[in-house]
């Protein structure tokens, strides 16, 4: 929060030319990416040496500066994040946003004074997830942008953690981390800032034999909120986040003006009138929205999800192309934003008295610094006057000051050199900005507290046998470590129940190991508890929850939470998300985590393995890297938690929207397949789930790894996940894969194995 304890307004910076701009008109706080692991890999970003200069005169203004490094990193990379850090550390910066729980933990270790925000890119959207993040060291997160004002109510008053919320700029249509679409099919992963944005492609949707028109269904329109401040404001949001490090200097200077007018006005008028009235009062001028809507706003405006789920409205079906910018417009801002560095106004005292230190004051707001020099002489012929150090005191050029106001006290016989007089003023200003710098950054180099990089060892907590409590983060004691590998199941549908164990109670030498039912499989069908009852003395049975567990999945998560406890032979859940993963500790359920909850490097390892059975190993990842995370379990614990996917259709995206409510009329009882069409006729299946009102769009062709399996054998589970499937799919897809016979498939991908993601 800012000095004056109001919403914090938060700028993108995409070059330094940009955070000037964001400063000068009004923002709080700044968000930039400096030449390694932002999420803006094609915007321009910062030199370090810029980076640590915009640091230091953001810190002169009183304005704050957060460095993005909200990608994931692979092992090596992460060996080369303390040189990357420590300049910026040094310099002040004031937090990191991190995506990756390995990064978390590094800068925890090894850069304590910095605070850590969770990006977006955590795909957050409950309470739970908040509190465990809390207790990893997070002061701060910026939820999914799907979540509604209620939620983000809950989740503030329920954690007291500070939100940070996108109040304008583009929307992404998949719940932001949960992408592959641009990975999978181009090797640009969202998830390392090289997103190709398929999204605002043209596609069809065709469900059953009906089909719509090409147009584009996932290019949402861009966010505008400025008509929604005062209820944004009262919810409890910390920050107001605008979006768009991609975009000119222009942008950013011109939205974080207009915002920073009304997120005023509205405070104005509270102190004056009280909340209710200052809510009635508060009205955004018509020039105004026009303004915004003349600085790179794609088609329409939309005020986001705060106030509903989803909707057609809020897509631009027939364009998705930036709208044209007012030349004029861009011009005043350039003008009056761009051109000239701003200057902190100071109050100027000086004292030059005969037979006295002569003595300079300069004051600018609360901080105020004294110097002093020598013995002021009597003068012998000609004595300063008033305008001689009226004229060098003034005199401060390109520092970030301007005289406002000016009090001398010079005697009339007094002499004191002209050169004397300017070392005086020089020695002024930079301790009032020492002062500055002390007053707005934390102090690195004298809290003592800044830890040098080793060979990062394994800490003993972690080391193989030892693991019971790390970080005050309790252990869940389930699933045994060194155990030999196996064969794990998947399954969303009774159909595919059936076939997985008609395939194993028949086949001869090949044991299922663990099978994970889909949650709402359970839930609706009674029937797959009985089957799993029948098995559970041969099975390790998890339940596997909702990709995305929201508030209004409350209901959901008490009924399986039912489930569990009727029957204890479930051992536990399989979570895929950091929610999934907090509400199974919450409950004391022993979890697995699925692959999209990433772990891409032995400290993303360490900080969860105290807290899950098993990992999947990552999707984007190639062999070889997936090989090496497994050597790295393996020091840490001894092995024997991961699983290798071998066969099954990528989640590709995963979105509140639903393309069916988009392009047709919402009909949960419409269990017609849904079909997306790309420009080139491939069709990617879209399962629509209605009880969590949320659409899984897959992969085209499946992963299917059946050439390659010996490879993996012994080195995890091999896991085969099931989703569109027919029960006879499921088991002529075992028996191809397992026992090598013929494939119900021709075309299929080996997804990253071989060339992973840039």
């Amino acid at each position: 929060m800012n000095r004056e304890n109001r919403v914090e307004l938060l700028a993108p910076a995409g070059n330094v030319e940009g955070f000037y701009g964001a400063v000068h008109a009004g923002a709080d706080a700044v968000y930039l990416g400096g030449s390694r692991f932002g999420a803006r890999a094609y915007a321009e970003n910062f030199t370090d040496a810029e980076l640590v200069e915009c640091i230091r005169y953001g810190h002169l203004l009183g304005r704050r500066i957060y460095l993005t490094v909200n990608t994931l990193l692979k092992e090596e990379e992460l060996n080369e994040l303390y040189d990357y850090l420590n300049p910026f550390y040094e310099a002040g910066l004031d937090a990191v946003i991190v995506q990756d729980l390995g990064v978390l933990r590094y800068i925890r270790r090894y850069f304590p004074m910095l605070e850590l925000h969770a990006s977006t890119q955590m795909t957050l959207c409950s309470y739970y997830g908040a509190e465990l993040l809390r207790e990893l060291g997070v002061c701060r997160i910026v939820p999914a942008r799907e979540l509604s004002l209620q939620e983000l109510s809950e989740i503030k008053n329920r954690t007291g953690m500070e939100l940070e919320t996108f109040i304008h700029g583009a929307m992404c249509y998949c719940y932001s981390g949960q992408c592959l679409f641009s990975s999978i099919l181009g090797g640009r992963s969202g998830n390392r800032g090289r997103c190709a944005q398929p999204c605002r492609l043209p596609y069809r949707v065709r469900t059953g034999r009906e089909q719509c028109e090409t147009c584009y269904p996932m290019s949402l329109k861009d966010m505008c909120t400025i008509e929604y401040i005062p209820q944004l404001i009262e919810a409890g949001v910390d920050s107001f986040k605008i979006e768009g490090r991609m975009k000119k200097p222009e942008y950013a200077a011109g939205v974080t003006a207009v915002y920073r007018r009304y997120i005023d006005s509205y405070y104005d008028l509270r102190e004056r009138y009280g909340k209710e009235q200052a809510a009635e009062r508060y009205r955004v001028s018509q020039e105004d929205l026009d303004r915004l809507s003349t600085l790179y706003i794609r088609s329409e405006k939309q005020e986001g999800y705060y106030f509903r789920h989803n909707g057609r409205d809020m897509v631009t079906l027939s364009d998705p192309a930036y709208s044209g910018n007012d030349e004029k417009l861009l011009a005043e801002i350039r003008t009056r934003y761009l051109e000239e560095k701003l200057r902190l106004p100071v109050e100027v005292s000086g004292s030059f008295v005969t037979g006295m230190p002569a003595e300079v004051t300069l004051q600018t707001g609360e901080v105020s610094v004294t110097v002093q020099g020598a013995t002021v002489d009597q003068a012998q012929k000609q004595p300063v006057t008033v305008e001689n150090v009226r004229k060098q005191l003034g005199k401060m050029g390109d520092s970030a000051f301007f005289p406002e106001h000016m009090e001398l006290k010079v005697g009339e016989d007094a002499f004191y050199p002209l050169k004397q007089i300017n070392e005086l003023r020089r020695e002024a200003i930079l301790a009032l900005e020492r002062s500055l710098l002390e007053e707005n950054s934390h102090k690195c180099q004298e809290d003592g507290l800044l830890q040098k990089k080793g060979n990062l060892p394994v800490p003993k907590e972690f080391q193989a046998g030892q693991a019971e409590e790390a970080d005050g983060i309790s252990v869940d004691r389930c699933g045994a470590k060194g155990e030999p590998t196996g064969i794990s199941v998947s399954v969303m549908t009774l159909e595919q129940l059936y076939g997985v164990t008609d395939y194993f109670t028949t086949s001869s030498g090949t044991h299922l190991k663990r099978l994970y039912l889909d949650g709402d499989l359970l839930l609706e069908h009674g029937e797959a508890v009985s089957l799993c009852e029948g098995i559970q003395d041969t099975v390790e049975l998890y339940i596997a929850l909702p990709y995305i567990l929201r508030q209004e999945d409350d209901g959901s998560r008490e009924a399986l939470s039912a489930l569990i406890d009727r029957f204890p032979f479930f051992r536990g859940v399989l979570a895929r998300s950091l929610d999934g993963l907090a509400f199974a500790r919450r409950k004391g359920y022993c979890n697995r985590l699925d692959a999209n909850v990433y772990c891409w490097n032995s400290m993303s390892l360490e900080e969860l393995q105290s807290m899950t059975a098993g990992f999947c190993l990552p999707l984007e990842l190639k062999s070889g890297e997936q090989r090496r995370l497994l050597e790295a379990g393996k020091r840490l614990f001894g092995g024997g938690k991961f699983e290798k996917l071998v066969y099954g259709r990528i989640p590709m995206m995963i979105t509140a929207n639903c393309l069916l409510k988009t392009t047709g009329n919402c009909r949960p009882e419409d269990h017609r397949r849904t079909v997306l069409v790309d420009r080139y006729h491939k069709e990617f299946p879209v399962m629509r789930n209605c009880r969590h009102c949320l659409n899984v769009i897959y992969n085209s062709v499946p992963l299917s790894l059946h050439q390659g399996l010996d490879v993996w054998r012994e080195k995890a589970d091999i896991r085969l996940d099931f989703t569109m499937e027919t029960g006879r799919d499921t088991r002529q897809i075992l028996e191809g894969v397992l026992d090598k016979g013929a494939l119900p498939y021709k075309e299929y991908t080996t997804g990253h194995e071989k060339r992973g993601v840039e």
